[in-house]
């Protein structure tokens, strides 16, 4: 245990993650510990330049946590998926104060761009830190994805894979010179959360099943690709994983449709790139937006190709990054 942070906060910053091989559905929990343990295996790169940072600090006065999201206070549903980490490090902790949290997304929230990922990891870091707890990295991952799954993978930089109770690298940040550049489609919230639109899918549609079935073999290919810095593989791992998924959930009652008309075209137009020997791939996760895969020589061929398509809002690029940081701060808020 390291000292509680009484006096000034915890401010954390975590990083979003791309899942190449998509996290789909949860396994059964028994216990609250055991929430949001993946029914899939999956496979990820954090991100640079999409971020969330965190402030943590005691409030004793209070008589309930309170958090806030870019200034605003969070309602009761929106603190309440916050809370399930801050219960787990007050039981931890063997604290009972209050906290307050102050948060701030660089990165549009609720779009299918992982603000979920960064945000709770970054709560879950500072949150520990403020209670002092002194966590490695596996169980930092643990606490993480109790807000998010997904958060799980964001405490870790560059390649990361999730299988079961925690996330875990798997290639470091320097191991591939590769960019994601994505075409921004909506940055609003979307119709339909990723959590609502994975329990509906798994409960009522009759792909389901095949999704979890050919899931792990999928998985182990990208990983051997990953290794092997094999694009072509990993690519064609990536985009079977992003359609499969998708298709899970189109078979959902009712259905789940993320797609719009300017994701097809993004799509389309990456068939064209490679057809015209520019080499990439794609990934959607539970959103319109279209993340393509491309040399990082390549960014800019790439990003002129997508940039003009209607309804593209704009692109930018994104490369490996690092993972969760930590530091002490005072009172003043992000």
């Amino acid at each position: 245990m390291s000292d509680l942070v009484i006096d000034g906060a915890v401010e954390a910053r975590a990083n979003v993650n791309i899942a190449l091989i998509k996290y789909w559905g949860k396994a059964p929990a028994d216990r609250p510990e055991d929430k949001n343990l993946p029914a899939v295996p999956s496979l990820s790169l954090t991100l640079d330049g999409l971020y969330t940072v965190t402030q943590v600090a005691f409030d004793p006065e209070a008589d309930t946590d309170r958090v806030f999201l870019g200034g605003v206070e969070l309602d009761a549903a929106g603190t309440a998926r916050a809370r399930v980490i801050l219960d787990r490090v007050r039981a931890l902790a063997d604290v009972a104060a209050p906290f307050r949290v102050d948060s701030v997304n660089h990165v549009p929230t609720a779009a299918g761009l992982a603000s979920s990922a960064s945000s709770m990891a970054a709560l879950a870091a500072a949150s520990a830190r403020c209670a002092g707890l002194d966590l490695d990295a596996g169980e930092l991952s643990e606490l993480a994805r109790l807000g998010s799954g997904s958060a799980s993978r964001s405490v870790f930089g560059g390649w990361v894979a999730w299988e079961g109770r925690r996330a875990h690298p798997v290639a470091p940040i320097d191991h591939w010179d590769l960019a994601v550049v994505i075409a921004v489609i909506g940055t609003g919230p979307k119709a339909i959360g990723s959590r609502a639109a994975m329990e509906r899918t798994a409960r009522t549609s009759p792909l389901y099943p095949g999704w979890v079935a050919q899931a792990h073999e999928t998985f182990t290919d990208a990983l051997s690709a990953l290794e092997r810095r094999d694009f072509e593989a990993l690519v064609g791992a990536m985009e079977r994983s992003t359609m499969r998924m998708h298709a899970s959930a189109l078979g959902a009652d009712p259905p789940v449709l993320y797609w719009q008309a300017a994701s097809v075209a993004v799509l389309r137009e990456v068939e064209r790139m490679r057809a015209d020997g520019l080499a990439c791939g794609f990934t959607m996760d539970a959103g319109p937006n279209v993340k393509v895969f491309c040399a990082g020589a390549d960014v800019e061929a790439v990003s002129r190709r997508l940039t003009p398509i209607p309804g593209v809002a704009h692109t930018f690029v994104a490369r490996p990054g690092e993972g969760v940081s930590v530091r002490l701060v005072n009172q003043e808020r992000p």
